[in-house]
């Protein structure tokens, strides 16, 4: 950055200036963490002040925690924005009312975390429930902020829902499932060229729940990337150029996750070819698909208060809590356990 013509590439010096930006941020955190232990250490001394060492201590604890776990946010994306989608299973009302909940809690928990979130489509279900709320068949969602994609990477998967079905004039328990899928954003031309002959772009006037239109204009953008088939929209902004990048950054983190899966593939067929050759495999486990056969976390609401992650085997009975957006403890959990 000293050098005279560091600024003659403006694009690569901005770049760089950023990632230097960052560098002090953590630098600073560690910083302060080293002056609050001293202050701490000064006050064990004295004989006075148990209390105010206490609540220091507690503070200082909370910070050393959430550092720590950014120890496991080494992935080459994990500092990334994310792209969050949920899509209600089989099941009607019930299913389309749980992926209703699943985006309140991660809308809640993106809260907690800071994150900037911004609802990019979604497709609405029926009506007709015990207080006339509208259902989700799938939603899109862009998640802002630092970590976004590493912190929230592991939410990928089925979500499994039991509970009284307020559906029901009977009162039945139900199981639902949802589906949750997470790409980090990816930036044009990072990882891969998309061609615009390879692309089928179409408008459509953006609705809202029982059909009422967010505006009058067909400013909705679906674009489909015809050689995968691969089809994304967005329709959260009033002109169709805004909503045509944003379909466009949702495109690109959806191929980078193709092309991942792809290569995960080639891995597991590789070490499955080791296997019934007798040679033991240095690959190690298979990947997280994102599948309906991949159930990672219950929500149990009847007969009992039950949460519980299926891989980490963490689990509580606050489940209003957990609803509520209090996932820190799940992901803590699977980001430690995968490391």
């Amino acid at each position: 950055m000293q050098s005279p013509d560091f600024w003659n590439d403006q694009q690569n010096a901005t770049k760089i200036s950023q990632q230097v930006a960052k560098l002090k941020e953590e630098v600073l955190i560690i910083d302060l963490i080293k002056k609050e232990l001293q202050d701490i250490q000064e006050l064990s001394g004295l004989d006075s002040g148990q209390q105010e060492l206490q609540k220091f201590y507690l503070q200082l604890q909370k910070r050393v925690t959430e550092e720590e776990v950014k120890i496991f946010l080494s992935g080459k994306y994990d500092k990334h924005n994310a792209i969050l989608e949920i899509f209600s299973g089989a099941g009607g009302q019930d299913a389309q009312d749980w992926a209703t909940i699943l985006l309140r809690m991660y809308q809640r928990y993106c809260a907690t975390k800071g994150f900037k979130i911004s609802i990019l489509h979604q497709s609405f279900g029926d009506g007709g429930g015990p207080d006339g709320r509208i259902g989700t068949k799938s939603v899109t969602m862009e998640i802002k902020g630092k970590y976004a994609y590493g912190f929230l990477k592991k939410e990928a998967g089925v979500h499994r829902l039991v509970r009284l079905s307020p559906f029901n004039s009977q009162k039945l328990r139900h199981t639902s499932f949802a589906l949750v899928e997470l790409m980090p954003e990816i930036e044009e031309n990072m990882e891969f060229e998309i061609k615009p002959e390879e692309l089928r772009i179409d408008t459509f006037r953006a609705s809202g729940p029982g059909g009422q239109h967010v505006n009058k204009t067909e400013s909705a953008i679906r674009i489909t990337h015809l050689p995968t088939g691969i089809s994304v929209a967005s329709q959260s902004e009033r002109s169709q150029g805004r909503n045509k990048e944003y379909a466009m950054k949702i495109l690109y983190s959806k191929l980078y996750q193709l092309k991942e899966q792809q290569h995960k593939t080639e891995l597991r067929e590789i070490k499955a070819t080791q296997e019934e050759s007798g040679r033991a495999s240095p690959l190690g486990g298979g990947m997280l698909s994102a599948s309906w056969g991949n159930q990672i976390r219950s929500y149990v609401l009847h007969p009992y208060q039950m949460v519980k992650d299926l891989r980490t085997q963490f689990e509580t009975s606050d489940t209003q809590g957990v609803l509520d957006g209090n996932l820190e403890d799940f992901i803590n959990a699977e980001l430690k356990m995968s490391e």
